[in-house]
């Protein structure tokens, strides 16, 4: 039997600085077919100049944020299988491939996570809103650039939700776990995490907000159900 073909796609806003290494990154992985997709969310620099050096399939949008950058990802998509890169992280070669393995060893899952580690960009101090010692034994990654699902869970849950600023992801994994999706986090560490001045997560009170709006709209799910 083929290997399925894996959808790559990594939503991008001003990213001139670190979407080449994300691509190389992508480009590098030991697993094939692979299709690389890049939604350019309104970007004004040189993020379009940069893409097009790479084997990937642009397509430029005004500027409506992450959330709707992937679920635009996800509607070009051809593959059986999704995975998400943000433009400013790294995989690790064989992310892919360890991973297409383990979801084709148990059909029973409907997606997997991986382990991260983080790395601070030159020049950037640790952010105050991030325990550090968490970080330092590679926890598991709950954000989209671990993520590798089979199409039919998004046709199950939806695609990210995009009113919300910050945290869409977390209400993704909510909406997952509600639906009753199982899952499972592989043992290795297969993303290199970029923090930098930039990071959305840096914003404590809209992530804390919306990490809420989340947790209530899951409570609320369950309890209708």
């Amino acid at each position: 039997m083929p290997n399925p073909l894996v959808s790559t796609i990594i939503p991008v806003y001003n990213g001139e600085r670190t979407l080449g290494p994300a691509l190389d990154s992508a480009a590098a992985q030991d697993y094939r077919p692979l299709e690389v997709i890049v939604i350019d969310d309104g970007s004004t620099d040189g993020t379009a100049d940069i893409a097009r050096r790479y084997d990937v399939r642009y397509a430029y949008q005004p500027n409506q944020g992450s959330a709707a950058a992937r679920n635009a990802g996800i509607l070009a998509a051809q593959g059986e299988l999704l995975a998400f890169l943000d433009a400013d992280d790294l995989w690790t070669p064989d992310k892919l491939r360890v991973q297409v393995a383990y979801l084709l060893e148990h059909p029973d899952l409907g997606y997997v996570l991986a382990h991260m580690r983080v790395f601070l960009e030159p020049g950037t101090s640790w952010p105050a809103s991030l325990n550090r010692a968490y970080y330092e034994h590679d926890p598991t990654g709950y954000l989209p650039s671990t993520l590798l699902a089979r199409r039919e869970v998004f046709d199950r849950v939806g695609g990210f939700d995009t009113s919300f600023r910050t945290s869409q992801d977390s209400d993704w994994f909510l909406r997952a776990h509600d639906a009753g999706i199982a899952m499972a986090v592989v043992p290795e560490v297969l993303l290199n995490r970029r923090l930098h001045d930039a990071n959305r997560t840096n914003d404590t009170q809209a992530v804390t907000l919306s990490l809420l709006r989340a947790v209530r709209a899951s409570l609320e799910r369950r309890r209708q159900a």
